[in-house]
């Protein structure tokens, strides 16, 4: 990775400045994309804009920034893209701050305060090397301001017209995945979350594989394909819709089961039933459950100490299986009557095993 300490002002970064919104940010003459295609929307909220704006006009030093070179000669931001749209949106007259009491834009200053803003040093390093060298450097200079998440990381080094198509999908207000699934499938689609989502669902975990495999692909109709059929899969599956439906790994559930045909009707029954079962603890657990019928799913609510000690005193400390006698922190709480039988957690459905037995009877 070759790296360059670079001294560049304000007025050089922000000349022939345009903001297409999400098509594109571009400055510094055209040559510098300043919201490539890895970058996350702009997100500063007005406190922190007006603070580098206020860090600027008095004097102070901004957070060095880093720039990856192309091969034409052009520039992406690779840290610092907060900064710079929010310096170059005032030079644009795009937004005022408030100065002696009074909110002044650019336009509003004195030549002296114009010059003394275009004038202003900023410091950053132009950075060349290859896509795994930037991605790793990404990483380690994602250490302050607003943090990336895994996914924009991971859209440092994916770009080409895969991403692309699939950020229209899944990355923007509204996009086409965000409508689709938004009751099902949790996350901001502007922070990427709900593209990682489908890309975790697709890839079986192994997203970088996918994306690298993929990067060069003209669109992204496969993993919009595959998004799709998992939400019609679970609205076709679960015609009745409740909030502990959301974020749900359906993706899993689908792969598994989507071949497998169901009784929505006999489903439905037995959701409602364990949506008032007192002793399920996770309610959004029902859904895997009555698929999977691994009750770990549901974290069945569990004995009380005072019933865990009635028990133990009922049984003079006797395990229930192998007849001997242990102290009661040998021992272990256990359904007599199975949860999945009808059995209730409750004192009178309460036995003390020890840790041996309990272990073995859990293995069956």
């Amino acid at each position: 990775m070759k790296i360059e300490l670079h001294e560049l002002s304000i007025r050089e970064i922000s000349e022939n400045y345009v903001d297409n919104a999400e098509e594109g940010v571009v400055g510094y003459n055209g040559l510098l994309n300043i919201r490539p295609k890895y970058q996350r929307e702009f997100v500063y909220d007005e406190t922190k804009r007006n603070a580098v704006i206020d860090t600027i006009r008095k004097g102070f030093p901004l957070n060095v920034m880093y720039w990856v070179k192309n091969d034409d000669g052009t520039y992406e931001v690779l840290d610092g893209q907060q900064r710079t749209i929010s310096f170059c949106q005032y030079v644009k007259n795009n937004f005022s701050v408030s100065i002696d009491g009074f909110p002044k834009s650019f336009e509003n200053l004195t030549s002296d305060e114009k010059k003394k803003i275009l004038d202003y040093k900023v410091m950053v390093y132009f950075c060349e090397g290859t896509d795994t060298e930037k991605l790793a450097w990404f990483r380690i200079i994602n250490i302050a301001g607003e943090k990336l998440t895994e996914q924009e990381l991971r859209n440092a080094t994916y770009t080409g017209t895969w991403l692309t198509h699939a950020k229209s999908i899944f990355s923007k207000s509204n996009c086409a995945g965000y409508l689709l699934s938004k009751d099902y499938v949790g996350g901001s689609p502007i922070r990427q979350e709900l593209l990682e989502k489908a890309l975790l669902w697709i890839s079986k975990g192994e997203i970088e594989t996918y994306m690298s495999v993929h990067q060069n692909d003209p669109n992204a109709n496969e993993l919009w394909t595959y998004f799709r059929n998992v939400i019609e899969w679970v609205q076709l599956t679960f015609p009745k819709y409740r909030k502990e439906m959301k974020g749900v790994n359906w993706g899993g559930l689908y792969d598994t089961y989507k071949d497998t045909m169901y009784n929505t009707d006999d489903l439905e029954k037995e959701i409602t039933r364990l949506m008032i079962d007192d002793d399920v603890s996770n309610k959004k657990g029902i859904y895997p459950y009555v698929l999977t019928r691994e009750e770990k799913y549901l974290n069945i609510r569990a004995f009380t100490d005072n019933q865990k000690r009635e028990a133990y005193e009922r049984q003079q400390g006797i395990c229930s299986a192998c007849k001997k006698h242990f102290e009661l922190n040998e021992m272990e709480a256990d359904h007599i009557t199975p949860w999945h039988s009808g059995g209730k957690t409750n004192a009178d459905n309460c036995q003390m095993l020890c840790k041996e037995c309990n272990r073995r009877k859990s293995g069956k």
